[in-house]
Protein backbone atom coordinates (compact mmCIF):
# COMPACT_ATOMS: atom_id res chain seq x y z
CA UNK A 1 0.00 0.00 0.00
CA UNK A 2 1.48 3.23 -1.05
CA UNK A 3 1.53 6.21 1.44
CA UNK A 4 -0.23 9.45 0.29
CA UNK A 5 0.69 11.46 2.72
CA UNK A 6 1.76 15.00 1.39
CA UNK A 7 4.65 16.26 2.76
CA UNK A 8 5.29 20.23 2.40
CA UNK A 9 9.23 19.90 3.11
CA UNK A 10 9.15 17.22 0.41
CA UNK A 11 7.79 20.16 -1.86
CA UNK A 12 9.85 23.28 -0.36
CA UNK A 13 12.85 21.94 2.14
CA UNK A 14 12.36 22.58 5.14
CA UNK A 15 12.05 26.18 6.69
CA UNK A 16 15.00 28.31 7.29
CA UNK A 17 13.40 30.23 9.92
CA UNK A 18 9.88 31.19 11.34
CA UNK A 19 8.10 33.52 13.27
CA UNK A 20 5.11 32.16 15.59
CA UNK A 21 2.78 34.17 17.03
CA UNK A 22 3.66 33.92 20.67
CA UNK A 23 6.39 35.23 19.67
CA UNK A 24 4.96 38.14 18.01
CA UNK A 25 3.42 39.04 21.15
CA UNK A 26 6.27 38.44 23.29
CA UNK A 27 7.92 40.69 20.95
CA UNK A 28 4.81 43.89 20.95
CA UNK A 29 4.50 43.12 17.24
CA UNK A 30 1.41 41.81 18.46
CA UNK A 31 -1.30 43.04 21.53
CA UNK A 32 -3.18 40.07 23.00
CA UNK A 33 -6.62 41.30 24.05
CA UNK A 34 -8.30 38.21 24.49
CA UNK A 35 -9.73 38.73 28.10
CA UNK A 36 -11.48 41.67 27.23
CA UNK A 37 -12.12 40.41 23.79
CA UNK A 38 -13.77 37.25 25.58
CA UNK A 39 -16.43 40.24 27.58
CA UNK A 40 -17.14 41.68 23.68
CA UNK A 41 -18.61 37.92 22.88
CA UNK A 42 -15.03 36.43 20.88
CA UNK A 43 -14.86 32.97 21.53
CA UNK A 44 -11.17 32.26 20.27
CA UNK A 45 -7.71 34.42 21.35
CA UNK A 46 -7.54 37.87 19.48
CA UNK A 47 -4.87 40.10 19.01
CA UNK A 48 -3.98 43.10 17.53
CA UNK A 49 -1.03 44.87 15.72
CA UNK A 50 0.91 46.79 17.59
CA UNK A 51 -0.36 49.93 14.50
CA UNK A 52 -3.82 49.32 15.27
CA UNK A 53 -3.15 49.74 19.39
CA UNK A 54 -0.88 53.05 18.45
CA UNK A 55 -3.52 54.62 16.14
CA UNK A 56 -6.93 53.32 18.24
CA UNK A 57 -6.53 52.14 21.18
CA UNK A 58 -2.96 54.43 22.93
CA UNK A 59 -4.25 57.07 25.07
CA UNK A 60 -2.51 59.06 27.85
CA UNK A 61 -3.43 61.40 30.68
CA UNK A 62 -1.54 64.29 28.12
CA UNK A 63 -3.78 62.99 25.28
CA UNK A 64 -6.89 63.75 27.06
CA UNK A 65 -5.76 67.12 28.52
CA UNK A 66 -4.83 68.27 25.40
CA UNK A 67 -7.51 66.59 23.30
CA UNK A 68 -10.09 64.69 24.67
CA UNK A 69 -11.24 62.70 28.09
CA UNK A 70 -10.42 59.08 27.10
CA UNK A 71 -8.63 55.74 28.41
CA UNK A 72 -7.13 53.38 26.56
CA UNK A 73 -9.81 50.18 27.94
CA UNK A 74 -12.80 52.12 26.92
CA UNK A 75 -10.70 52.78 23.50
CA UNK A 76 -9.88 49.12 23.06
CA UNK A 77 -13.84 48.21 23.86
CA UNK A 78 -14.72 50.35 21.03
CA UNK A 79 -12.16 48.21 18.42
CA UNK A 80 -13.47 44.88 20.10
CA UNK A 81 -16.97 45.97 19.85
CA UNK A 82 -17.37 46.86 16.53
CA UNK A 83 -14.94 43.76 15.14
CA UNK A 84 -17.50 41.51 17.12
CA UNK A 85 -20.60 42.96 15.25
CA UNK A 86 -18.35 42.95 11.92
CA UNK A 87 -17.87 39.24 12.68
CA UNK A 88 -21.47 38.62 13.39
CA UNK A 89 -22.24 39.94 10.10
CA UNK A 90 -20.37 38.02 8.24
CA UNK A 91 -20.44 34.61 9.36
CA UNK A 92 -17.39 32.09 7.97
CA UNK A 93 -15.61 35.06 6.26
CA UNK A 94 -12.23 34.79 7.04
CA UNK A 95 -11.07 38.18 6.73
CA UNK A 96 -13.40 41.19 7.66
CA UNK A 97 -13.26 44.74 6.86
CA UNK A 98 -15.05 47.39 9.56
CA UNK A 99 -15.12 50.59 10.46
CA UNK A 100 -14.75 52.68 13.77
CA UNK A 101 -14.68 56.29 14.61
CA UNK A 102 -12.14 57.09 16.68
CA UNK A 103 -10.43 60.61 17.89
CA UNK A 104 -7.25 60.39 16.00
CA UNK A 105 -3.76 60.86 18.87
CA UNK A 106 -1.16 63.54 18.65
CA UNK A 107 -3.44 66.80 17.38
CA UNK A 108 -5.46 68.64 19.14
CA UNK A 109 -8.55 67.50 17.58
CA UNK A 110 -11.32 65.73 19.35
CA UNK A 111 -13.83 64.95 16.92
CA UNK A 112 -14.06 61.42 15.66
CA UNK A 113 -12.56 60.18 12.58
CA UNK A 114 -13.12 56.84 10.36
CA UNK A 115 -10.67 54.29 10.23
CA UNK A 116 -11.18 50.75 8.30
CA UNK A 117 -9.56 47.71 10.23
CA UNK A 118 -9.51 44.39 8.96
CA UNK A 119 -10.53 41.48 11.34
CA UNK A 120 -8.55 38.20 9.97
CA UNK A 121 -9.63 34.70 11.12
CA UNK A 122 -6.77 32.12 11.07
CA UNK A 123 -4.74 29.58 12.17
CA UNK A 124 -2.70 30.05 15.10
CA UNK A 125 0.69 28.29 16.42
CA UNK A 126 -0.71 24.92 16.91
CA UNK A 127 -3.09 25.19 14.16
CA UNK A 128 -6.43 26.24 16.42
CA UNK A 129 -8.58 29.21 15.02
CA UNK A 130 -7.12 32.90 16.33
CA UNK A 131 -8.44 36.39 15.23
CA UNK A 132 -5.78 39.08 14.32
CA UNK A 133 -7.25 42.81 14.14
CA UNK A 134 -4.91 44.60 11.63
CA UNK A 135 -5.25 47.89 9.78
CA UNK A 136 -5.99 47.49 6.25
CA UNK A 137 -2.54 48.11 4.37
CA UNK A 138 -1.26 45.02 7.17
CA UNK A 139 -1.24 41.35 6.60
Amino acid sequence: MQDNAFNLDDLFGKAISSYTRAQAIADGVLVDVTALAREAGFRVPVAMTSAVWSDCVAWTNADSERQATQDESGRLWDVLSMGALAAKRARGAQRIAFELCRVPRGDRGTRPQPVVLTLQIGPGDNAEPVITILMTDED
